[in-house]
């Protein structure tokens, strides 16, 4: 039986003025499905998310949904009613459980409405909601909202983005529309996502630029390209090789109609006198031919190759420094002697110190204690989470020529603005667009030109990834990989991580700094068996423990009775299927990881691998107790 669709478009058409952003599009969303939209920024991926969610008008098509649909929609800059704290925007809701919930809550605070708590209880009790606001809570601390009586006016963006996904998360939505939803999230955020979707009913449809998302999570991309519309059913690796595809088709139809345009070009320049009514249609033909050559496609891949300045062979020394904000711990005798042409990546959840460690190299925060002694050849490029700052009235190539005229690649070759920027994805028409006309992806890009083109030696690159798009990306990977500098990035984006650097520092918290040698997935993979590794320990000195004589074990007065028989063969039992269910994870992990799984296979895969969690979740809780009696 075939699943039944949530969300149907037919031949939706969107434009502002002249530009036409997509034209005649069409695509659906079954129940269970999880579709992803990629696209270079500008091209229409949040106006489309929008208009779906009703808050934008469109020129042409139709939008329909089931009868009754239940949809939650995570906006790019969410909002919240002002005066509202934190629990009471998680609640912000239209769900009949959640406004159960709100009643019981506000009840709480007034005790002596004996009444009017009765009845709160009564419903939470027919709607089932206790158990709701367990997960709530539970929701709230997996995304580090703890304070829920702060009031969402005071909060950063970041945190308002995170309570914003709290709210469309405990709705439990049958459809989920999410617009960039892993920004402001740290890795160990990012992974519980993937997940919790994962392992969800939800349909899902979202903007993203986190590829291992795309691939793990997704079972179809739509891709807006040139103002259509392109559909691929699978992950994000099964997405690049039939797109691909498709380039390398276009190509060759594009080359083909190329040589018979020449042709057509020559007959129209020989034949003045030929032109009357026989040859109309050849005409026509033609002006059809000349304008489909003339449409110019933009590059996604595109070799950048911008000159380094010189560096030196002493780049910079932190030397035993300590920093801290109160109770909270960022570096405590910290020592590191950086290397040339090093690349590292910097990760760690948010709140441990890692923006606070690159201002301090920067110089725009001191340390409390120690000293970092620079290089004197360092030029540092620092593209900071704060740091974008455009006069809106200016013409985008305007903000870039007033840093420099052109761009020193080396050996006497050089770019100027317009085609520096073009690398980056500007087209000649978007170059002379005003700043305050531009997306925020594109402000970011353009924020990234304007570090990248001051021949900078060292880079430090402070969540670059955020609103840039897929294709933004592949061009900055390229330009890091070939980079003749130092390289610091900050970022929760694992794939970018994987691509650029060759070591980490990992920032655990209270001044807890690792050196790891190697990219993201060594660690992630270091850290599993990490894992694996201390809960077999347990298990063995839970052995140890249960095989120690009778006499032994009456030594502790403490313990209140011993196992029974059928509790020691629970245990055993218990530790034989943690082992069988880890191993069955490793194993469906590399297969999700592989690309290969393709449609229902991966919604499987991945609806298993959250069944598996769950209950090695349960199964350990469990052996936890019952070693505690052996």
């Amino acid at each position: 039986m075939a699943n039944s669709s949530y969300l149907q478009v037919e031949g939706l058409t969107k434009s502002f003025g002249q530009k036409v952003l997509f034209h005649d599009v069409s695509f659906g969303i079954s129940e269970g499905e999880r579709v992803a939209i990629v696209a270079r920024n500008g091209a229409g991926k949040t106006t489309l998310m929008n208009i779906i969610a009703g808050s934008e008008p469109y020129d042409s098509g139709t939008i329909s949904f089931k009868r009754d649909l239940v949809m939650g929609i995570l906006p790019q800059d969410p909002h919240f009613p002002a005066g509202m704290n934190v629990l009471q925007a998680c609640l912000h809701s239209n769900s009949d459980q959640v406004k159960a919930i709100a009643r019981y809550e506000k009840a709480l605070l007034q005790p002596e409405n004996t009444d009017e708590l009765n009845e709160a209880m009564a419903d939470m009790d027919s709607l089932k909601a206790w158990d709701y606001e367990t997960r709530i809570k539970q929701i709230l601390g997996k995304l580090n909202i703890h304070d829920l009586e702060q009031k969402v006016d005071n909060l950063s963006g970041g945190q308002l983005k995170r309570v914003a996904l709290a709210n469309v998360l405990i709705m439990e939505p049958e459809l989920l529309i999410l617009d960039e939803p892993t920004n402001h999230l740290d890795l160990a955020m990012v992974e519980w996502l993937e997940d919790y979707i994962s392992n969800s009913r939800m349909a899902l449809l979202m903007v993203t630029h986190d590829r291992y998302f795309l691939d793990r999570v997704c079972s179809h991309i739509l891709e807006i390209d040139n103002q259509q519309l392109y559909s691929y059913h699978g992950n994000y690796t099964y997405y690049l090789e039939k797109r691909q595809e498709r380039l390398e088709q276009q190509n060759a139809e594009l080359a083909r109609a190329n040589n018979l345009y020449r042709k057509e070009l020559d007959w129209m320049r020989r034949q003045p006198q030929a032109r009357g009514t026989k040859a109309q249609y050849r005409i026509d033909a033609f002006n059809e031919l000349e304008e489909k050559v003339k449409q110019k496609k933009q590059a996604g891949n595109v070799q950048l190759d911008v000159k380094a300045s010189y560096i030196g062979s002493k780049i910079f020394e932190a030397k035993y420094i300590s920093k801290a904000f109160g109770d909270t711990k960022i570096l405590d005798n910290f020592y590191y002697n950086f290397s040339r042409y090093e690349k590292m990546g910097i990760v760690g959840n948010n709140g441990t110190g890692k923006s606070t460690f690159v201002k301090m190299i920067v110089g725009d925060e001191q340390p409390d204690s120690g000293a970092i002694d620079l290089g004197e050849t360092i030029r540092f490029g620092y593209f900071s989470q704060q740091g974008m700052q455009f006069d809106e009235q200016m013409k985008v190539i305007d903000a870039v020529q007033s840093i420099a005229e052109n761009v020193y690649l080396g050996d006497g070759r050089k770019l100027n603005v317009s085609q520096f920027l073009q690398h980056f994805l500007f087209s000649p028409e978007r170059q002379h667009d005003f700043v305050y006309k531009l997306s925020g992806g594109e402000r970011r890009r353009l924020y990234l030109c304007t570090v990248l083109m001051k021949n900078p030696n060292f880079l430090i690159l402070d969540e670059p990834t955020n609103d840039l798009d897929i294709m933004t990306l592949n061009v900055l990977e390229d330009y890091l990989q070939n980079f003749k500098g130092c390289v610091i990035v900050v970022s929760h984006d694992r794939y970018f991580m994987d691509k650029v650097v060759d070591h980490l520092l990992v920032f655990h918290g209270q001044a807890n700094v690792q050196d790891f040698p190697g990219n993201y997935t060594d660690y992630r993979l270091y850290r599993e068996m990490k894992q694996q590794q201390e809960r077999k320990e347990k298990e063995q000195a839970a052995k140890q423990q249960a095989n120690k004589p009778a006499e032994n074990k009456n030594q502790n007065s403490t313990r209140a009775r011993k196992l029974t028989y059928k509790e020691q063969k629970e245990l055993e039992q218990l530790t034989a299927d943690i082992e069988t269910l880890e191993a069955e994870k490793a194993t469906i992990t590399e297969e999700l990881s592989s690309g290969t799984l393709q449609g229902q296979e991966l919604v499987d895969k991945s609806q298993r691998i959250g069944d598996i969690d769950k209950e090695l979740d349960e199964k350990t809780e469990r052996w936890m107790e019952l070693s505690e009696l052996a």
